[in-house]
Parts: structure tokens; C-alpha cells; sequence
């Protein structure tokens, strides 16, 4: 299961803190991954973190704005957000990377839990 929290309603070029508890899994064992969907759109790649932290990646579109951590003793995943913009409002889901593939593409990663809402307002 995962549960992602931290959303709300906050002012352009302001800083909003995701978080996302798993649980029934091992979360150590799993790279994590941050995904975003925008109504209309298609839910499209934000960031990830290998299993032991040591390495993150980041869309284009975040890239120096967005900082993804993560505490395996809290089987939690967290997402700064800094210098939002009106293009960044979305539900924000987490994931673990079950794939072998490239972290950024949606199908390596098999489950998904209720989402948080981002809103920024201009």
C-alpha cells in the first residue's frame, strides 16, 4: 500500500513537502519513483531514487526546483517542492520501480496508491 500526503493549495513560487508511506513491501529493496497526472493528461515522470538513495534523476521540468529523499527506516519517500509553478499543479503518485528499465518510463512501475493533490495558484 501506498499512501501519499503533503498536497494542498499554495501560492506560485511557493514549496510544498510530499511525502509517501509504503507499506506490504520491502521498501528498502525498491527504487522509488515520484509521477504526476494533470486532468486530461497523461500521468507523466517527475523523479526517482535508487533503493539506497544513492542516486536521484529528475524530469526536465523540475530539474533545480524538485528534491527527492528518502528515510528506509520511516518506509518513506519525500518530494521537496520549491519555486512552484501554475504548470506543476497535479495529483502526485508514488511508486516502487518494479521494472528493469529506464526509471522515468510509466509501465516499470506496476502499483500505485491513492495520490496527492498539488494546486498552485497564480
Amino acid at each position: 500500500q501506498l499512501q501519499a500526503s503533503g498536497g494542498g493549495l499554495v501560492q506560485a513560487g511557493g514549496s510544498l513537502r510530499l511525502s509517501c508511506l509504503a507499506s506490504g513491501l520491502t521498501f528498502s529493496n525498491y527504487a522509488m519513483g515520484w509521477f504526476r497526472q494533470a486532468p486530461g493528461k497523461e500521468r507523466e515522470f517527475v523523479s526517482y531514487i535508487t533503493w539506497g538513495g544513492g542516486s536521484t534523476y529528475y524530469a526536465d521540468s523540475v530539474k533545480g526546483r524538485f528534491t527527492i529523499s528518502r528515510d528506509n527506516a520511516k518506509n518513506t519517500v519525500y518530494l521537496q517542492m520549491n519555486s512552484l509553478k501554475p504548470e506543476d499543479p497535479a495529483v502526485y503518485y508514488c511508486a516502487p520501480k518494479t521494472g528493469v528499465g529506464p526509471p522515468n518510463l510509466l509501465k516499470e512501475y506496476d502499483y500505485w496508491g491513492q495520490g496527492t493533490l498539488v494546486t498552485v495558484s497564480s
